[in-house]
């Protein structure tokens, strides 16, 4: 049996066009109102997590920073965007109508609120983020336990989604073995997603800067394993052990950007699954290459190697796909990668039209359901 998930942080914009919404101008007891108003469905638990904190308590709820005081009590979320999450679904469909639906039922409360959701997978105006006052010592502590709570300031500026494929009769081995692949593949796969062109409110020199800055210090692929046992030490994480009795056996790719188009989506859930079921790559990495995301930030498949690694991961998915019907929305991919076409070229020529990269955000909603 296998399942299929998706979360997808959505970034805002206040709907005036003032403000690009994060943790400097919003607080998250403002878009929390906007959570509390929206259904919870009891059916989705325990199949959702939902933390000891208990924000993540519906299919939509508030990602942020979260601080807590000097005896470790909670003090408050510093908000970065909303993000909705699916229950794992038998299918890509399912799980992608889902995100369609929750998505059409959160857009009318941000409306009346006077927020907009808005397309863009990287902070395009700032930089960093510095946690303000400096974290105390009970901070630092709890957040030496992992790699990941180490870099969550570089989340902070990230907006993008994790796509998940459980795998129910795969051991913890054919999991690690199916992680270590899609790292290893990972600068060859990102670009078909790369939709952060933007960077201290200029535009940048590459397609994403989000892949720039992101991935190498934090995950391109995490698995949740079955006995922590198996758990590899390495930082950035590539294991886990599963939280909630669901999340064992899940494969979790967390490197793409953002995409608008739910078509889009449903290609590259087929390239992943169509990678992990293949057995002909040779490629395995437990930590992602630094350099070699960096260079496909820059320059995606304009670079010959780049692309040639991209048609590589794309003959494998169809391998591995073999006969199944989803080996039909590799073709999408295989266009975008003959035209050497990227969704981040569509921001930069909007922005080539409006000089304004808030007005230029205004121009696209975050998904096209």
């Amino acid at each position: 049996m296998m399942y299929f998930g998706i979360e997808q942080e959505i970034p805002l914009l206040r709907d005036d066009g003032s403000a690009f919404v994060d943790f400097g101008n919003t607080s998250h007891e403002e878009l929390q109102a906007i959570v509390d108003e929206l259904p919870v469905y009891p059916e989705d638990y325990p199949r959702l997590r939902v933390g000891d904190l208990g924000i993540k308590h519906k299919r939509w709820y508030v990602e942020g920073y979260e601080r807590f005081g000097e005896t470790g009590e909670f003090l408050k979320s510093l908000p970065k965007c909303l993000e909705i999450r699916t229950v794992p679904r038998e299918t890509p469909d399912a799980a992608l109508e889902e995100l369609a639906e929750s998505y059409r039922t959160l857009t009318p409360r941000l409306a009346a609120r006077g927020f907009r959701t808005t397309w863009i997978s990287f902070h395009p105006l700032k930089t960093c983020f510095v946690p303000d006052p400096p974290l105390n010592r009970f901070e630092r502590r709890m957040r030496e336990d992992s790699p990941e709570a180490q870099t969550a300031v570089i989340a902070e500026l990230t907006r993008g989604p994790d796509l998940s494929l459980s795998f129910s009769e795969f051991d913890d081995a054919a999991l690690i073995d199916a992680a270590t692949k899609l790292t290893y593949y990972s600068p060859y796969i990102l670009p078909f997603s790369f939709s952060s062109p933007f960077f201290d409110g200029e535009l940048w020199e590459g397609l994403s800067i989000r892949t720039f800055k992101r991935t190498g210090p934090r995950p391109a692929v995490m698995v949740f394993l079955h006995d922590d046992a198996n758990h590899i030490p390495v930082a950035p994480s590539l294991t886990q052990p599963a939280r909630v009795p669901f999340e064992a056996g899940r494969i979790e790719f967390k490197a793409f950007d953002t995409c608008r188009d739910i078509g889009l989506y449903r290609s590259l859930f087929a390239l992943l699954q169509g990678i992990v079921l293949d057995d002909k790559l040779p490629g395995s990495a437990l930590t992602p290459d630094v350099c070699e995301h960096q260079r496909s930030a820059q320059f995606g498949f304009e670079d010959e190697r780049i692309r040639k690694g991209a048609q590589e991961v794309l003959a494998a998915a169809r391998q591995g796909l073999g006969n199944a019907p989803e080996a039909g929305h590799l073709d999408r991919l295989d266009d975008m990668l003959r035209c050497s076409a990227v969704p981040a070229h569509d921001l930069i020529k909007t922005f080539g039209e409006t000089k304004s990269i808030i007005q230029t955000l205004r121009a696209y909603e975050n998904l096209n359901v």
